[in-house]
């Protein structure tokens, strides 16, 4: 509807006969009056074409022929408008189960064809794990991907294993289907009930990202719906740009609904160790020997720990120390901490001698030697301890309560002066949840994906894990977390650190272009490109979807 409004018109009048004019103020009240009665009918105009809209795309997306189904009750509304962040809850007006690719093709592809005159639009939900509502699409269609049980999870062995997956796949199944052939994926995440999709779409990483870059980079090829319902295979051999764009992306250019993951020899146990230092220089420094060494660990993370009591005690229930008398001697109390913890896989015939190669491998280091810890677990146990930890918390009630993490990736030329701020000075106590910090390697990285890393070779991932409990006013409340985040963000920018979020979150266009940086420019290409209506993934707040009226 093409709106003109009425300029103001002053009109001469004359007649032959000689007559009172009206005053200009009577003239004045009447446009007044005039202007006010328009305003108001064509408000209700619009308001009319609005719900006209929204009463009738129910009624057109229960027409669609699929193989699943859409719902539309309040439960499963409700559920489709909480994530694991549980501070953000926007409610879509349908959540789609599909069975089949087709299915979430032909929905969008419904979508598509409404045009820029509906405001509806589309978010992929795997396993909820987002934070701020990433996964949520308010008064739109939210696709839960886990439904999707086609194409069946196949295994490929040879000389370069790899396994078809869908989508809506959840890591910790792709582990049990691959060790099944003695196979497994090279790079994960540390939490593996993700959806193959959700990890992807950002980047997945962990302590093994060092030796093989993160999940995005252990990809051979996706199948992709577009924000215009095509359904596309994507490669480096096939639809290069399109599979660059999606990995990475946010969710902005497609949904991933097949992915080949590369996959290599699986061990059967891994030697897990953790060693404590109390210099913040000497720790980064032997981080940053080991990501670099031929043949050493095969994971390399490192967490801060701030002020805990009794840590080498609690570590007792799982790690066994070398030196226990001088462990039970070690406090850890008011002291500011850097434990550093790898891990070697082995074959059961290879025990004795990785045992030799790894005892080598730590006489290089500057750990507090009272503090080393060692253990060894199967390499299930190990890849999924994170969810250990879910099922205690679960117990308890505390798993269900708001989690406001920050992940950054900070460079390396500036981590030391990032430590000297951010660690015992705004964060002052750890005990709201782990803070993870770790270097990884650029060249292990595509930059041609659709992730922004600092430009430095070497970059940490800084990872504050907090878990807020909802009725405290204290240091684990969510409102004195959400402040500490802030503050790290403020020096961060203030200090310019050239610090980029990894799993950003921002509230206007501006901010996300500030964090794209010379990339913004490609991104916004892409989007016109594979997703001209800003259909997909609204909860990321970095496109807006445009409604007009015809």
């Amino acid at each position: 509807m093409m709106i003109k409004l009425l300029q103001p018109v002053t009109a001469s009048l004359s007649s032959k006969r000689k007559t009172s004019y009206p005053s200009f103020s009577l003239v004045r009240e009447h446009n007044n009056l005039f202007l006010r009665g328009f305003m108001i009918l064509l408000l209700s105009c619009i308001t009319i074409q609005l719900n006209f809209c929204i009463s009738s795309i129910p009624s057109s997306l229960k027409a669609l022929p699929l193989e699943g189904h859409l719902n539309f009750d309040e439960v499963g509304l409700s559920q489709a408008s909480r994530d694991f962040g549980n501070r953000y809850h926007t409610q879509p007006m349908a959540l789609l189960h599909p069975k089949s690719v087709s299915d979430i093709a032909v929905t969008i592809k419904h979508i598509w064809n409404l045009g820029p005159s509906s405001q509806l639009t589309v978010a992929a939900r795997g396993h909820g794990h987002s934070l701020q509502g990433q996964s949520q699409a308010h008064g739109g269609v939210v696709i839960n991907m886990k439904s999707l049980i086609a194409p069946e999870m196949k295994v490929y062995a040879g000389e370069l294993p790899y396994v078809d997956v869908s989508g809506g796949e959840l890591w910790i199944n792709i582990l049990h289907e691959t060790l099944r052939y003695g196979l497994a994926p090279r790079s994960w995440t540390d939490y593996l009930h993700l959806t193959v999709g959700g990890t992807l779409s950002n980047a997945g990483v962990s302590g093994q990202a060092f030796l093989h870059g993160p999940q995005i980079s252990n990809v051979k090829q996706l199948e992709i719906v577009t924000g215009t319902g095509e359904v596309v295979n994507c490669s480096e051999e096939q639809n290069r740009e399109l599979f660059h764009s999606v990995l990475g992306g946010l969710g902005q250019f497609g949904i991933i609904t097949r992915a080949r993951i590369l996959l290599e020899p699986a061990p059967t146990m891994v030697k897990w160790i953790r060693v404590l230092y109390a210099d913040f220089t000497a720790f980064t420094r032997d981080q940053e020997k080991l990501i670099f060494m031929e043949n050493a660990f095969d994971y390399i993370e490192g967490f801060v720990i701030i002020n805990r009591t009794g840590l080498l005690n609690n570590w007792r229930t799982s790690f066994n120390p070398q030196d226990p008398v001088q462990a039970h001697k070690f406090k850890s109390d008011g002291r500011t901490l850097f434990c550093l913890e790898l891990a070697k896989y082995i074959s059961m015939e290879e025990t004795h001698a990785v045992n030799q190669e790894v005892k080598t491998l730590l006489s290089h280091l500057n750990y507090i030697p009272s503090t080393l810890f060692v253990t060894e677990v199967t390499y299930v146990d190990f890849l999924d301890r994170v969810h250990t930890s879910e099922v205690k918390l679960r117990s308890k009630g505390l798993w269900d309560v708001p989690h406001p993490w920050l992940n950054l990736f900070i460079p390396k030329s500036k981590i030391h002066k990032f430590a000297e701020v951010v660690f015992g000075n705004i964060v002052t106590e750890t005990s709201s949840g782990p803070v993870l910090i770790y270097p990884v390697k650029k060249s292990k990285w595509d930059n041609r994906t659709s992730v922004v890393m600092p430009d430095e070779d070497i970059f940490y991932l800084v990872a504050f894990l907090a878990s807020a409990v909802p009725s405290s006013n204290g240091p684990d409340g969510l409102e004195h977390i959400l402040n500490q985040n802030k503050r790290i963000l403020e020096y961060c920018e203030g200090a310019q650190l050239g610090v980029k979020q990894y799993l950003p979150h921002y509230n206007t266009q501006d901010e996300w272009k500030a964090h794209f940086g010379p990339q913004w420019e490609v991104f916004l290409q892409r989007k016109s490109v594979y997703d001209p209506l800003a259909i997909l993934a609204p909860g990321q707040r970095i496109f807006q979807k445009a409604i007009t009226f015809s």
